[in-house]
């Protein structure tokens, strides 16, 4: 006779998981400044990045 593994029952809860805007919400709340400056490195960075392709490509 062959046994099938028996697995304990979860407990199934009608909340769907959070999103990954809200946890990005509430990581980037949790860190403050860190968040704040990573965000403002990232803005100077691409800008810097699309000024120098278009005068190159000018």
């Amino acid at each position: 006779m062959t046994q099938t593994p028996t697995t304990p029952e979860e407990p199934k809860t009608h909340e769907p998981k959070p999103s990954f805007v809200k946890l990005a919400m509430r990581n980037m709340v949790r860190k403050g400044g860190k968040s704040l400056f990573h965000f403002s490195i990232t803005t100077v960075g691409l800008l810097a990045f699309l000024v120098g392709i278009s005068y190159l490509t000018r």
